[in-house]
């Protein structure tokens, strides 16, 4: 299995994931993971095993093996070895042979002997769930084996949590639960969807075909659009219907989590007249989300700077950076510009990019009251 195809596929596990905040499948999410982890890596063997709230083993989903060697194992694995030192020390765990291991625990009977060994520990919020280890790679283990199972290791952690924070909020009884759930998602879910973004473009980093870079690289403005989502759902549980946060709030919280996770500093200027209805909120974020994220993820820049006002005329919005540039004439607009534009369009906005090497780049957005 290529690298490339693997890449073909992303997009569609990454929609996988995320839906499961919209009452997904998670046994299917869980199964697709582990065969999308096996695929991507060439392993004969694949398994997820998810440890329940009394550290045991509750769900254990393998592939590749057959279900007659299944039934001559008998026992499922109880989380002992090599795999309970992934969760035990929360640690990416690779070997050449699983047996020259010094916590290697052995095989139980009829089970088959296997070679390399590629363990990831599942976590969401600093908890461990549980492992996705793969087994018996002909030729060990790569780096970019690495970063892909730990990128797909965030996804099952953060469906997860989400499952059974869901779980919760079926049976919310107090406000203050509402705020606790609030906190969970955005410190476990969110967090860890925003690393596993990360982490593809890591991985997008180390692909040599071009198209396949591109498809990683559109995943993660998908993950971006994902967690923006699941922010205003946060926003929905601790502010309730009746006392939505204001936008001001909702960019400066944006700003200051993006900005953290890249080098460059951001800088936030807003100028929102109060007066009136604005009916844009949610699609302003949006664009700054999609605009902010090009510049950091791009421009290699020093400083950011992300203007938001509005009028009686309509709404402007301009991210500016002093990065490296680019000529918007031989420019690939797979770095999110369609997206960009798209999204303007369909508020009857009109998008300018001004860009030039070595300069830095300017996208700025008008938005008519009209519209």
């Amino acid at each position: 299995m290529t690298q490339p195809e693997f890449s073909g596929r992303l997009p569609a596990l990454i929609d996988a994931a995320t839906s499961v905040m919209e009452a997904g499948d998670l046994q299917q999410l869980l199964r697709r993971l582990v065969s999308e982890a096996r695929l991507a890596t060439g392993a004969p063997y694949a398994a997820l095993g998810v440890i329940g709230d009394h550290g045991v083993l509750v769900e254990f989903i393998h592939e590749g093996m057959s279900s007659e060697t299944v039934a001559r194992i008998g026992t499922l694995p109880k989380g002992l070895g090599v795999l309970g030192t992934v969760v035990r020390e929360k640690k990416t765990i690779r070997v050449d042979s699983i047996g020259d291991h010094p916590d290697s625990y052995g095989f139980p009977p009829n089970h088959p002997v296997m070679g390399s060994f590629l363990g990831v520990p599942v976590i969401a919020g600093g908890r461990a769930f549980g492992n996705l280890y793969l087994s018996d790679k002909e030729g060990g283990f790569t780096d970019s084996d690495v970063a892909t199972i730990e990128a797909l290791s965030r996804i099952a952690g953060s469906a997860l949590t989400t499952a059974r924070l869901q779980e919760r909020l079926r049976s919310l009884a107090v406000v203050e639960d509402r705020e606790r759930i609030a906190r969970d998602l955005h410190d476990s879910v969110i967090q860890d969807l925003f690393a596993v973004g990360l982490g593809l473009q890591g991985v997008s980093g180390m692909v040599t075909d071009e198209a396949a870079a591109a498809t990683l690289e559109n995943s993660v403005d998908r993950l971006d659009a994902a967690v923006e989502t699941l922010r205003s759902y946060v926003f929905q549980l601790r502010s309730g219907p009746q006392d939505p946060l204001q936008l001001e709030d909702r960019l400066q919280e944006l700003v200051s989590r993006m900005g953290s996770a890249y080098p460059s500093e951001v800088r936030l200027e807003l100028a929102i007249t109060e007066a009136g209805e604005r009916p844009f909120d949610d699609e302003i974020l949006k664009l700054v989300t999609e605009a902010l994220s090009n510049a950091l993820r791009h421009s290699e820049a020093a400083h950011v700077d992300v203007l938001v006002e509005s009028d009686s005329t309509g709404w402007r919005l301009r991210v500016q950076d002093d990065g490296v540039g680019f000529d918007p004439n031989l420019v690939n607009h797979g770095m999110g510009l369609n997206n960009l534009r798209s999204r303007a369009n369909l508020l009857g906005g009109t998008t300018t990019i001004t860009s030039s090497p070595s300069v830095g780049t300017v996208v700025e957005i008008e938005i008519g009251s009209g519209h």
